[in-house]
């Protein structure tokens, strides 16, 4: 389409609640929104490893409406000779985003848990965020992480609030030292592991690739 087709289209755009709850989702994982026009509009940025290709696209298909250019396929230098495949797209900037915007990123572009999150968390929320930072404990504790590295301990206490009042799934903090400094990390406790999956394998089970997520063996009722 041409520029002025473009914006006419932009203007006839409205969220599904499927979207809002995958853009909800993302923003508490690895996507980003980003404004060139002081908080006016916004566009959101996908971006993983190569090896989650097949996750991209499918995000891709869900928010397809919203963006305008199909994933490519990005190598950038990583150290030590080594490079590193990433996979995304960008939606367009659309109002449709400036109340994202303004509950995840309030001031400086520093990315926040908002005050609101209890209200905003839906089940495919928690999904997506899992999918772009979680990880399976072990076989042995059989239980779920999220490493919520770029929040800090305040924010994720709104989370636990969000996650144990919402959907009855108890959890608690854990430390983690990185490069010096310390981050938390979102840990289900194992009485909570079958309720937290309940939620997350639905749509695991639709990307195969993505199902070493879910570990090797079965949280217990």
């Amino acid at each position: 389409m041409h520029s002025n087709q473009i914006e006419v289209y932009k203007r006839t755009i409205r969220l599904t609640k499927e979207q809002r709850a995958i853009i909800i989702g993302t923003l508490l994982g690895d996507g980003h929104l980003e404004t060139q026009d002081r908080d006016r509009t916004y566009r959101l940025k996908i971006e993983h490893s190569i090896k989650q290709k097949e996750y991209v696209d499918w995000l891709y298909q869900k928010l397809r409406p919203l963006v305008g250019a199909s994933p490519r396929e990005r190598t950038d230098k990583a150290g030590f000779g080594a490079s590193y495949r990433s996979y995304s797209f960008t939606t367009y900037s659309l109002g449709l985003f400036r109340f994202y915007g303004h509950q995840f990123y309030p001031k400086n572009g520093i990315k926040v848990v908002p005050k609101s999150i209890r209200k905003l968390l839906e089940p495919l929320s928690i999904a997506i965020w899992y999918l772009d930072d979680g990880s399976f404990k072990s076989n042995r504790h059989k239980t779920f992480i999220i490493h919520s590295h770029s929040f800090t301990q305040g924010e994720l206490k709104r989370i636990q609030d969000a996650l144990l009042n919402k959907f009855g799934i108890r959890t608690t903090l854990n430390r983690q030292q990185y490069t010096g400094k310390l981050y938390w990390r979102i840990y289900i406790l194992s009485e909570s592991a079958y309720r937290f999956l309940k939620l997350i394998k639905p749509v695991i089970d639709q990307l195969p690739s993505m199902k070493y997520k879910l570990g090797n063996t079965t949280p217990k009722k």
